[in-house]
């Protein structure tokens, strides 16, 4: 559609595509999806779905939206369920539930909590049939999980206060900045992680992380100090550093 190109839209045919199909053929309504979209609003906030990981997971006005760097994170957590057919992970600041229900589809024997201290998330993630729980980081997980985990995994915030204003125009105008404010270095929500996952994972079990930028030396040094093993971060195709996994020690 021409005025998505002019606006500036890289995948401009994509969205226009993506922005019929919500309207299902109702002319008014597709006026009013691409004045929004033309708006800055967030694409999947329009569309109210969004493509992830081979399934459409619905995304509600104001609940963050799940990317494609993410994919990688799911892959390296489900390969931690695997050969555990009853077997547990949590997943942390779940949004829309998106790694969630992408965990679930691969492993569907496994039982996956998911917290968010955003109620428009939560309601959300549940709506993408996630059990998704109501509280910050660790504090609504059942009080069963505690060394029974598997895998705990996270898109917790990590962009540094500082570059926070470096995020694309929709991210800025219509996001809210505690979806990806980290903290001074990026690392505050990352290092409670890092230091709170060991009360939860079995041995054995795994922590999976997505970070960013020089993060991962930070947190690899943390998670050294703390006893985990086979650390492992892990880059994209151009070269950026978007994650970063640690298991505990094995029972002996």
């Amino acid at each position: 559609m021409e005025a998505l190109a002019r606006a500036g839209c890289v995948a401009a045919d994509e969205e226009a595509a993506e922005l019929a199909e919500a309207a299902a053929g109702d002319l008014a309504r597709l006026a009013t999806l691409l004045e929004r979209r033309l708006g800055g609003e967030p694409l999947a906030w329009v569309t109210g779905r969004v493509d992830f990981a081979g399934l459409a997971v619905r995304v509600d006005p104001g609940v963050y939206v799940p990317r494609w760097q993410s994919l990688e994170l799911v892959e390296r957590a489900a390969r931690h369920l695997a050969g555990r057919p009853a077997g547990r992970a949590i997943d942390l600041c779940t949004g829309s539930g998106a790694v969630a229900a992408a965990l679930a589809a691969r492993r569907p024997g496994a039982r996956i909590v998911a917290t968010d201290s955003v109620p428009a998330a939560v309601a959300c993630a549940r709506a993408n049939g996630v059990d998704a729980l109501l509280g910050d980081l660790f504090e609504p997980v059942p009080s069963d999980w505690p060394a029974h985990t598997d895998v705990v995994v996270g898109v917790v915030p990590y962009v540094p206060t500082g570059a926070v204003h470096l995020l694309p125009r929709d991210t800025l105008a219509f996001e809210s900045p505690h979806h990806y404010d980290g903290g001074p270095d990026g690392t505050a929500f990352l290092g409670r992680v890092v230091a709170e996952a060991p009360r939860y994972l079995r041995p054995g079990g795994a922590l999976v992380l997505e970070l960013g930028g020089d993060q991962a030396d930070a947190v690899g040094d943390a998670m050294e100090r703390l006893g985990y093993e086979r650390i492992d971060a892990w880059s994209d195709a151009e070269g950026d550093v978007r994650g970063i996994e640690g298991m505990t020690a094995a029972a002996s």
